[in-house]
């Protein structure tokens, strides 16, 4: 039987690993928009910035909203 992680344990394991996605995150990001010309009017960069918006909201389902931001619709 598994048990229920505390807010502060849940934490202390995922901090490092969320911030390392993060300073990834942020040099592809970078990387974008230091290339020739800035970055380009592509909706894919639109899709990234909705996804970062969800990221910073509340609630405990952003993985599934982010995962509907970039998935197809049927």
């Amino acid at each position: 039987m598994s048990s229920i992680l505390s807010a502060d344990v849940a934490l202390e394991r995922e901090f490092l690993g969320i911030r390392c996605r993060l300073i990834d995150l942020a040099a592809s990001l970078d990387r974008i928009d230091r290339s020739a010309g800035g970055p380009p009017d592509d909706p894919r960069l639109a899709q990234i910035r909705r996804g970062l918006e969800i990221i910073a909201s509340d609630g405990p389902d952003r993985a599934e909203r982010v995962q509907l931001e970039f998935s197809l619709p049927y």
